[in-house]
């Protein structure tokens, strides 16, 4: 019970402008199986979401050619490619996710990196 009333103070005590820093962020990164590219992209993403969205993201792995359903729903032509859900506005970044400013900068997060 002590946990959720903490749970509780913390949430209540946000201001508005703390939002945008305390969005979740739901993000898909669509692969080709383990090719170098889509293995690169995976590392990239994994090691800037862990360092400025730590707690924060929801990021979900997709193979094409396990699932290739999903990525015609999302008209994903080109992989690898992110696609990041939320927070709005939705977003597709393609390539291996190796420039980090490039990936913050899509990501909305340009502003945290040094």
């Amino acid at each position: 019970m002590e946990p959720l009333q903490q749970k509780q103070t913390v949430e209540s005590s946000r201001t508005a402008a703390d939002e945008p820093r305390q969005a979740v962020y739901v993000l898909r990164l669509y692969v080709t199986g383990t090719t170098s590219r889509s293995t690169r992209a995976v590392h990239n993403l994994i090691q800037l979401c862990q360092e400025y969205l730590a707690g924060r993201y929801d990021l979900e792995v997709i193979d094409i050619y396990q699932q290739p359903a999903l990525a015609q729903a999302e008209d994903i032509i080109a992989v690898p490619t992110l696609l990041k859900k939320q927070p709005l506005p939705v977003r597709k970044l393609l390539g291996d996710l190796s420039n980090a400013q490039q990936l913050a900068a899509g990501l909305g997060l340009s502003s945290r990196l040094p």
